[in-house]
């Protein structure tokens, strides 16, 4: 199972961010991700891909990946986009 840390903002929908340490996209992401005041309402978690083989395999070589109820988004993704794949409007 993998590691998933507690949301940082408990709402729904929900949106994921595939990442892991050492990675400086990864944190980039995030900081954009938490700078977005039109996610507000938006539950956001984070988690490892290291800590489960299959999620390693499949996204470890496109992270960050952020995936959202209607599909995922490759980094690097802008705001537009962000507000896009969760319904919001900007």
């Amino acid at each position: 199972m993998p590691f998933i840390e507690e949301p940082l903002i408990v709402a729904e929908p929900l949106l994921t961010l595939l990442t892991t340490d050492q990675c400086t996209l990864c944190d980039r992401a995030l900081d954009m991700l938490l700078s977005m005041p039109e996610l507000r309402g938006v539950a956001l978690r984070t988690v490892d891909v290291v800590a489960d083989e299959a999620l390693l395999e499949r996204y470890g070589a496109r992270l960050p990946v952020l995936v959202g109820p209607d599909g995922e988004l490759d980094w690097p993704f802008d705001r537009a986009a962000v507000a896009a794949l969760v319904g919001v409007s900007r």
